[in-house]
């Protein structure tokens, strides 16, 4: 069995959008970038979990303030959250991210959310 953490489901998460649905919705605001995560039970299929596991992770993330989450809206990261994000995707995925978004788009993402 999986011993989840932080960096496991997040990088589950940038794999799943990068790799398998190449596609990322990102919505820019006047002060902000926030990116839709998939759902916890996407992710809890990717990582071969039961869906509980999943959930405090992301309990944790919202108290942490890394993310947001909705009923039928979905998990969106907040300012912090992206930048972390970010970060992480440049630094283990920087390739399928500028494959995706172009390396224009992705250096304006990670421009705007380097921001304090």
């Amino acid at each position: 069995m999986v011993d989840l953490d932080l960096n496991i489901v997040l990088d589950a998460a940038q794999r799943i959008l990068l790799t398998i649905d190449k596609s990322i919705s990102v919505r820019f605001s006047k002060d902000a970038i926030h990116i839709k995560l998939p759902t916890t039970r996407r992710l809890a299929d990717f990582l071969e979990v039961p869906h509980y596991y999943v959930l405090p992770i992301l309990g944790m993330m919202e108290m942490d303030e890394l993310i947001t989450r909705a009923e039928r809206v979905g998990i969106h990261t907040t300012n912090k959250g992206s930048k972390m994000f970010v970060a992480l995707m440049h630094e283990h995925y920087k390739n399928d991210a500028e494959a995706l978004l172009g390396p224009t788009i992705f250096e304006e993402i990670r421009r705007r959310t380097d921001q304090p």
